[in-house]
């Protein structure tokens, strides 16, 4: 039977890509996190630039040092190992040239005594190696001599030639230790010389450059040890020069920072006369410029907002007269010729819109003051906008307009002020019909675990983008031509806005000419939760206008048309607002 072993790689690579996913995920915060604190931290800006400056520079200066130290060295060595070497080689052809030796012993012992004699001859580490010439075949003198048998095969094929030419030649080479582990810089210097009865040899003088090789080191290590000695004292003096010069501006901005959290008395403390007291001085003396000025413009602002409620509310009286006296006129108006008629219809009207526009007024002094509460409550988001919804009918089929919902199956309980929400959505529905030029007016209801949306989307005109960020002022109209003719305020967006903001929620608006208006009211489920997304895009991906010829609703959504008579439900007229 064949067995087959488990492939032992198999269960190893998954654990292999996780370290190595865990290792790249720690060096990326590693590298994120730097980052962040370079660019958060002046100081360690000034720090670092600094320091690699000095490093940068430290490494440049010892680089050209080292090598102008090397290079001296080196030619000085070499100039010295050449002249020494042409004198010993001329004391070593005297010798030959005087020797009496005839036979191989004698031969081979007068090589090996010029070879001891000249290998301590010299200055520094020497060694002598004798060689045979390339042309010579005599039998009686030994192929080589040397002093230090492992420098023979330092002598390359190159140099034998060159010296065989004539002449004095020499090359740099690596001579081997007694270890035979490491090697040190050497000089191999030749030249040739006849040797009697035997005839051409070469002499080597083989020079160890260990102890300029140690000078060198030794000046690297010193120049190593000033330089890091020369970055820790240049880095020293860098943190306390920025210290003195970021202290204060970290002081400014802290004080700054109190200013804008309303604390105004806040000031930066002053020392001394220099550059930095003179900052100060100078940020203490805006502080409070802007202080008295934020006060009396908060004066000013609670001024005002007295000035509006105490007119609104003083209004209230008179605007109680002149209705009753209105409501008197209207009532007798069927006896009026049709000019008087006319006037007194007018008159009902202008007093509901002038009757709205207080209460308006009222609402947004309100807001101001800070004295708008929310009566929040569990209640269903789906029926508040259902009956907002039947509130807008009537005014949808005047303007000629059809509503279209989208609501949950399941009811979407939240905490909310329902009267609050109802009137938002009045007014955003309003605002649309109004808008939508006879068109579809779209109401979505959506909700998830955080959030609940309400999405309310004409196709009429739209907007321009700019026009955007100012629908929600207080009077803004998009087209001051355009006729507000459903009579509203000018402040139902507004009012909508701050109720949004009330509820710790959001109200947004997106349009574009001709492609319509969307605006998304996003209110969290529970109160006081911090809202992240919601539910509903403010405007559908790929959605585009549709004008269709018959209404479309939801089977979850309440009924806009009475199933018997196929007629709008009549309901009280809606509270209107106004793009």
């Amino acid at each position: 039977m064949t067995q087959h072993s488990p492939d032992r790689r198999g269960p190893g690579r998954p654990a292999l890509r996780d370290v190595a996913r865990r290792r790249v995920a720690s060096v990326l915060r590693w590298v994120r996190a730097a980052r962040r604190t370079w660019r958060s931290s002046l100081q360690v800006r000034v720090l670092v630039s600094t320091l690699v400056v000095g490093l940068a520079a430290i490494g440049v200066v010892g680089a050209f040092v080292a090598v102008q130290t090397r290079d001296g060295l080196f030619d000085a060595r070499v100039s010295q190992v050449l002249t020494e070497s042409a004198r010993a080689t001329a004391r070593v052809q005297a010798t030959f040239g005087s020797s009496t030796a005839t036979g191989s012993a004698e031969v081979q012992q007068l090589l090996w005594d010029v070879t001891a004699e000249e290998s301590v001859a010299g200055t520094g580490q020497r060694d002598v190696v004798i060689l045979r010439g390339p042309e010579q075949t005599s039998a009686l003198g030994p192929l080589y001599v040397a002093s230090n048998i492992d420098y023979v095969d330092v002598v390359s094929a190159d140099l034998r030639e060159a010296v065989a030419s004539g002449g004095q030649r020499w090359q740099p080479v690596a001579l081997p230790l007694p270890s035979g582990t490491s090697t040190v810089p050497g000089v191999v210097v030749g030249q040739a010389a006849t040797v009697p009865v035997v005839g051409d040899y070469q002499v080597y003088f083989v020079y160890s450059l260990q102890p300029e090789q140690e000078r060198l080191t030794f000046l690297l290590r010193t120049l190593a040890v000033a330089g890091v000695a020369f970055v820790g004292v240049l880095g020293v003096m860098a943190y306390l020069v920025t210290s003195q010069t970021v202290r204060p501006v970290v002081a400014a901005s802290q004080v700054a920072a109190r200013f804008a959290d309303g604390h105004l008395d806040a000031r930066m403390a002053v020392r001394g006369g220099d550059e930095m007291a003179t900052l100060a001085q100078t940020f203490n003396e805006m502080a409070s410029n802007l202080s008295d000025q934020i006060a009396r413009m908060e004066e000013l602002s609670a001024l005002q907002r007295r000035f509006v409620s105490d007119v609104s509310h003083e209004l209230r009286t008179p605007l109680t007269t002149i209705r009753m006296a209105a409501e008197v006129i209207h009532g007798a108006s069927d006896g009026f010729d049709p000019a008087v008629r006319r006037s007194a219809q007018l008159m009902a009207a202008q007093l509901d819109r002038f009757e709205d526009l207080l209460s308006d007024l009222l609402e947004i002094s309100r807001f101001d003051a800070g004295a708008a509460t929310l009566d929040a409550q569990n209640a269903d988001v789906v029926q508040v906008v259902r009956e907002a919804v039947e509130a807008i009918a009537p005014l949808a089929e005047r303007k000629g307009s059809t509503v279209v919902t989208w609501f949950p199956d399941s009811r979407v309980v939240a905490d909310i002020d329902p009267r609050r929400v109802a009137r938002v959505v009045r007014n955003l529905m309003a605002n649309a019909v109004e808008h939508a030029d006879g068109t579809v007016v779209q109401v979505d209801v959506e909700a998830d675990a955080q959030a609940v949306a309400v999405r309310v989307r004409d196709q009429g005109v739209g907007m321009e983008a700019d026009q955007v960020d100012h629908v929600f002022d207080r009077f803004w109209r998009a087209d001051p031509a355009r006729a507000r003719t459903t009579g509203g305020t000018g402040l139902g967006l507004a009012i909508a806005a701050e109720d949004a903001r009330l509820h710790g929620g959001r109200l947004e608006a997106w349009g574009r000419p001709g492609r319509g208006a969307s605006f998304r009211l996003t209110l969290p489920l529970r109160a006081g939760t911090t809202l992240k997304t919601s539910p509903l895009p403010l405007v559908p991906p790929g959605q585009e206008p549709v004008r269709p010829s018959t209404p479309v609703h939801d089977a979850a959504a309440m009924p806009l048309l009475d199933p018997e008579t196929g007629a709008l439900p009549v309901v009280a007229e809606p509270e209107e607002g106004a793009r």
